[in-house]
């Protein structure tokens, strides 16, 4: 009977959103994962509450344990299960979108931020801030400045502009953006505040958001985040913009935004905004649609052109061992070695996946493998220590 009554409830509320807002269209739905921050799960329910009574077009469903919230809740008893949980909402369509801290995206995907500048309390597009789009710099940059474009046009932004920081590799992926806009995929490009202008960008441009896109390398682009989110803390407490933002990439079908867990109730209330904003902008569609675009524009070929003189990591031949179900991390690997590491496993017969934590670049194994791919790891001195898994 009181399961009549709730669904009763949420019948009757949908007719007065509706009649309100002169739309029967079903809400979007953003999950919340409310377990591993360092502020506390009330935190983040505190900010999942500041969503729902600013805006009045989503709902947001909370995963984790009982706590004192009217807002609907998803029990689970641990992080690990509460991320399964997520995924399982996800896949099924009973939520569009999730926002969650500290999850394992693979290679090719990356998150893109969004904060608003200090300089004129403009919004500024990240791109990007977690993840990682590839393992070679500037070929991972040219990625980043599409996943920022595919951000931007899903929250309705139609002709972003880009700007691209001025860091190592920088005038290389200025070449590659503009020989791909020269190709047909149209890039609109911003001009510097600075007295000598062009796309390289600056930090009074960081400041100013002098582009509505602004490309960097992702850990450069981690940094910023923070900066932006919790110059006015000391750092110990995220209170500004969107966080950072959704993991974007090809074949990357379920819409996960990311938050730290410094984050406070204002970025989070803002996070699940975003999370909302990108599902309703079909940020997936959008993903497959630019890529597309980008490809038949030559992305391939500018790609390949950038890498050719990069170092294989081996010459030799090596049979990949059969798939596994991989649920374990080894962090403390560079990133220019990642490929190489999971070459080596495979050697001694060890299934592995590349990926990208939130510390930074990880190798993922099964269970039954990970303390063996920790020796072997350590032996060929691909890792400086046997680590434990580091969550931030």
């Amino acid at each position: 009977m009181e399961n009549v009554k709730v669904l009763l409830g949420e019948v009757f509320n949908e007719i007065a959103d509706g009649i309100s807002t002169g739309s029967f269209a079903p809400k979007v739905k953003v999950g919340l994962t409310i377990l591993g921050s360092e502020l506390g799960s009330q935190e983040l329910i505190k900010g999942a509450e500041m969503a729902i009574k600013k805006y009045n077009d989503f709902e947001v469903v909370l995963i984790g344990q009982k706590s004192d919230t009217p807002l609907k809740t998803v029990y689970v008893d641990s992080e690990e299960e509460m991320h399964k949980k997520m995924d399982e909402l996800l896949d099924s369509g009973e939520i569009d979108a999730a926002v969650t801290m500290h999850y394992n995206f693979p290679i090719g995907v990356s998150t893109v931020g969004r904060v608003i500048t200090p300089g004129l309390g403009k919004e500024l597009i990240l791109a990007t801030t977690t993840g990682t789009s590839s393992t070679h710099r500037v070929e991972g940059m040219v990625k980043n400045a599409l996943h920022g474009i595919i951000t931007a046009k899903s929250l309705g932004i139609e002709s972003p502009t880009v700007g691209i920081l001025n860091v190592d590799g920088a005038r290389q992926v200025e070449r590659a953006l503009k020989e791909l806009s020269g190709n047909g995929y149209h890039i609109e490009f911003a001009e510097s505040v600075r007295s000598d202008g062009g796309c390289i960008m600056r930090g009074n441009d960081l400041l100013a958001a002098a582009s509505d896109v602004m490309v960097m390398d992702t850990l450069t682009g981690n940094i910023m985040m923070k900066m932006f989110s919790s110059y006015t803390t000391g750092g110990s407490y995220e209170s500004l913009g969107y966080g950072y933002g959704p993991g974007v990439g090809e074949g990357q079908s379920r819409i996960v935004c990311i938050l730290s867990r410094a984050s406070g109730a204002p970025v989070v209330c803002e996070a699940i905004r975003f999370a909302a904003s990108c599902a309703k902008g079909r940020l997936t569609e959008t993903t497959n649609k630019e890529y597309d675009k980008a490809r038949k524009a030559g992305l391939e070929g500018i790609l390949k052109e950038l890498t050719k003189d990069v170092k294989k990591t081996s010459s030799e031949e090596v049979k990949m061992p059969d798939k596994k179900v991989v649920t374990e991390s080894i962090a403390g690997i560079d990133i220019l070695e990642l490929d190489n590491a999971v070459l080596v496993l495979a050697k001694e017969g060890i299934y592995s996946e590349s990926g990208m934590g939130c510390t930074g670049p990880i190798v993922l194994t099964s269970t039954e493998d990970f303390e063996k791919a920790v020796d072997v790891l350590f032996e060929n001195k691909l890792i400086t220590q046997k680590p434990s898994n580091i969550q931030c």
